[in-house]
C-alpha cells in the first residue's frame, strides 16, 4: 500500500478499508508516513468526513499503536468519565472518589488545559508532592488501594494520537468530529476500561458552543465507542456559565475539597457530578436504575466515604496525608485578591463564559502554548451565577492575581463578561440530554 493512494481515495470521498487505515496509523507511529502526508490525510477527512465504521477502525488502530492497560486482576468494574472541557469544570476531582466509594475502580487518565478551558491535571499539580505522572506500578497501586487515580497520559498509551494531534493543531484540522472522536476514544480504549461516560458540553464556555455541534459529537462518540466494544453513554451539559463558582487551579481544588467535605456545594456542580456518577454506576452494573445509582452516589458523598477516597488517592500519589483537613495550608495562594464590582444593579442575565476562561489564562493560570508554565495560585472565585441579584458595587467575582497589572486586566475582562438586566432569568437544569444506546 502507498500512503498517497490512501490519501487520494479519501480525498475523492471514498470509504477506506480497515487495513488501509491501520497502515496509515502504523506509518504515523513509526514515522514512515511523513508529516505532509499526515496533514493531507487529516485535511481530506476534514472535508470528506468518515463513516462510523471508518472512525471505529481509526480509533482501534490508534489504540493499538501502544500499550493497553489490563485491570482484570481487580475485584470490581473499571469505569471512567471524559469531559470535552469547560470553565470551572472540576467535576473529576469529586466524581472519581464518589464512584470509587460505590465499588467501582476509576483509572482516570486526564489532560492539561489548553486554550480557555482548564485541565484536570493542572489542578492536581497544585497539590504539593502529588505525582500526576506516576510510573505504572504506582498508578496500579493507587487504583487498587484508593479505588481511583487521576493521572496524566503515559507515553506509550495511544502514541499515534499524540503525533496526529500535534499535526492537526498546526494544520487547522482539529475541528473534525471523526478525528476528535478517534483522538478521545483511542486513549480511553487503551486505558482498559469496562465502561465510559462522556460529559459533552455546549454553550459559551464550550469548544462546541452550538448545541447541534455538541449533539453531533456526542452521538459520534457514543456510536464509535460502542462499535469498538466499549459500553458508552453521554450527557449533554450546559456551559453557558462556569460550573463551579471558581475558575483556576488551586482555587478549583479548594472548591472540590469544600464540596467533598460538605462545607459548600455549588448547586449546578452538584447536579452534574451526581448525574454523571449515576450514569457511571449504571454503566458499571453497580446499580439497576439511575435513581438508585444517584442515591448511592449521594450516600457516598454525604457519609464522607468519597472524601476519604480522595484523601487516600492524594496521599498514595505523594501528596500530604492530611490534605483534606489542611488544604489551605498546602495550596498556593496568590498575593492579590481584588473584588470585581458590579457596574449597576440588576440580575445576572448572561455570562460570556469563554471570556472568563481566557481571563484565567491571562492571569497565568492557563496556556496559550503547550510548553507554557502555569501559575497554580491565580484564578477567579465567588463567581456569581446566572440569576444572581446584584446591587451596584457588589462583587461579581474575586480576582486572585500575581500583580496589579494582571489583576486590573482580569477585573476589566470579568466586568465585560457579565450582562446585568432588570428581570431575573429562568434557570434550566445543567443536564440537557442523555445520549446512549
Amino acid at each position: 500500500m502507498l500512503p498517497q493512494e490512501i490519501i487520494r481515495k479519501k480525498r475523492n470521498g471514498h470509504t477506506l478499508l480497515p487495513d488501509e487505515i491501520a497502515f496509515l496509523v502504523q506509518g504515523l507511529t513509526s514515522g514512515a508516513v511523513s508529516e505532509g502526508q499526515v496533514a493531507a490525510f487529516a485535511m481530506a477527512v476534514f472535508f470528506k468526513g468518515m463513516s462510523p465504521a471508518e472512525t471505529v477502525a481509526l480509533t482501534l488502530a490508534m489504540r493499538d499503536s501502544g500499550s493497553i492497560l489490563d485491570w482484570s486482576d481487580l475485584d470490581g468494574p473499571t469505569v471512567d468519565k471524559h469531559s470535552t472541557g469547560g470553565v470551572g469544570d472540576n467535576v473529576s476531582l469529586m466524581l472519581a472518589p464518589i464512584v470509587a466509594a460505590c465499588g467501582a475502580y476509576v483509572p482516570m487518565i486526564s489532560g492539561r488545559g489548553l486554550g480557555h478551558t482548564g485541565g484536570t491535571l493542572d489542578k492536581m499539580d497544585a497539590i504539593p508532592g502529588y505525582k500526576s505522572q506516576p510510573d505504572n506500578a504506582l498508578f496500579r497501586k493507587t487504583v487498587r488501594d484508593a479505588g481511583c487515580a487521576i493521572i496524566g497520559q503515559t507515553g506509550n498509551l495511544a502514541p499515534a494520537d499524540k503525533r496526529f494531534y500535534a499535526i492537526r493543531d498546526v494544520t487547522a484540522t482539529v475541528e473534525s468530529i471523526p478525528l476528535i472522536t478517534a483522538s478521545i476514544l483511542s486513549k480511553k480504549l487503551a486505558a482498559g476500561l469496562g465502561a465510559l461516560v462522556l460529559d459533552v458540553k455546549t454553550g459559551t464556555g464550550a469548544f462546541m458552543a452550538r448545541r447541534r455541534d455538541a449533539v453531533a459529537l456526542a452521538e459520534s462518540l457514543v456510536t464509535v465507542a460502542n462499535g469498538a466494544g466499549l459500553p458508552t453513554t453521554a450527557l449533554l451539559t450546559d456551559m453557558n456559565e462556569p460550573l463551579a463558582l471558581a475558575a483556576g487551579n488551586a482555587v478549583e481544588v479548594t472548591n472540590a475539597v469544600r464540596f467533598l467535605t460538605g462545607e459548600k456545594r455549588d448547586e449546578r456542580l452538584e447536579d452534574v457530578t451526581l448525574s454523571l456518577a449515576a450514569e457511571m454506576l449504571v454503566s458499571a452494573k453497580l446499580a439497576g436504575t439511575v435513581k438508585e445509582a444517584r442515591q448511592s452516589a449521594r450516600d457516598a458523598l454525604d457519609s464522607g466515604r468519597a472524601a476519604e477516597r480522595f484523601g487516600r488517592m492524594v496521599a498514595t500519589l505523594g501528596g500530604p496525608a492530611d490534605f483534606l483537613e489542611r488544604a489551605g495550608a498546602y495550596l498556593p495562594v496568590a498575593p492579590l485578591r481584588k473584588p470585581v464590582p458590579a457596574p449597576q444593579a440588576g440580575f445576572v442575565n448572561g455570562i460570556e463564559t469563554r471570556a472568563l476562561g481566557l481571563a484565567v489564562v491571562a492571569l497565568g493560570g492557563g496556556r496559550t502554548r503547550p510548553e507554557d508554565a502555569i501559575d497554580h495560585s491565580v484564578g477567579l472565585t465567588e463567581l456569581q451565577p446566572v440569576g444572581a441579584a446584584m446591587e451596584k458595587g457588589d462583587p461579581l467575582a474575586i480576582v486572585h492575581a500575581r500583580d496589579e497589572a494582571s489583576a486590573g486586566a482580569a477585573l476589566a475582562a470579568v466586568t465585560a463578561a457579565y450582562t446585568l438586566g432588570p428581570i431575573r432569568p429562568r434557570r434550566a437544569s445543567p443536564v440537557l440530554r442523555r445520549i446512549g444506546t
